[in-house]
């Protein structure tokens, strides 16, 4: 793909992204991303066939800046317990996020969308989330920043943690305290105090 292929397709996902996001994932249709990006219906089906195709599109720009800010410390030479703050902090940007925020696109792909072993991209990324803490933990722990028996067992305990953060902001509401409070929690059970 050429640079303006290129150009045209993440432009596609962003204006697709607010779409989702104001009309959820199962109300959407090509249409509606059509007039979103004012372009032609062929030229919208150059770049995604249908609507399932293009979400998952935006998901994979949703969940790569989460990977890359891992990434980002690790290559600035910062300590496991420094990358797993930054995380962490990550996450609860997530979490607290109000405005522009697709979580609820996503349970409902999801729902409509049932993960079959390892074929869905949200469970894809999920469990990818799991092993980039395992090694993030298991490192820790050998460079004696943290402690921790079980380093597969604590990323799955993190993960599942911040989905239920995730899951209850969108529903019951949480608070940036409630969130610091389970950042605090994660950090102790690894060892760390945060300050």
């Amino acid at each position: 793909m050429g640079d303006k292929s290129l150009q045209k397709r993440k432009y596609i996902i962003e204006k697709a992204r607010n779409v989702f996001y104001r009309n959820g994932y199962r109300a959407v249709t090509m249409k509606d991303i059509v007039e979103a990006c004012d372009i032609s219906r062929g030229g919208l089906y150059l770049y995604f066939s249908n609507t399932k195709e293009l979400f998952e599109a935006v998901l994979a720009e949703e969940y790569a800046g989460v990977g890359s800010a891992m990434e980002k410390a690790q290559a600035s030479h910062a300590t496991p317990g420094e990358v797993m703050l930054q995380y962490l902090d990550e996450q609860k940007k997530v979490i607290l996020r109000k405005k522009d925020n697709i979580a609820a696109a996503i349970y409902e792909y999801l729902f409509e969308n049932k993960p079959v072993k390892n074929d869905n991209p949200v469970k894809k990324l999920f469990l990818e989330n799991i092993a980039a803490l395992e090694k993030l933990i298991a490192d820790g722990v050998a460079q004696e920043w943290m402690v921790c028996e079980d380093a597969a067992e604590a990323a799955r305990n993190i993960a599942y943690t911040i989905e239920g953060l995730k899951v209850s902001a969108q529903t019951i509401g949480v608070t940036a305290e409630v969130v610091d409070r389970e950042i605090e929690y994660i950090m102790g059970t690894l060892g760390m105090v945060v300050k």
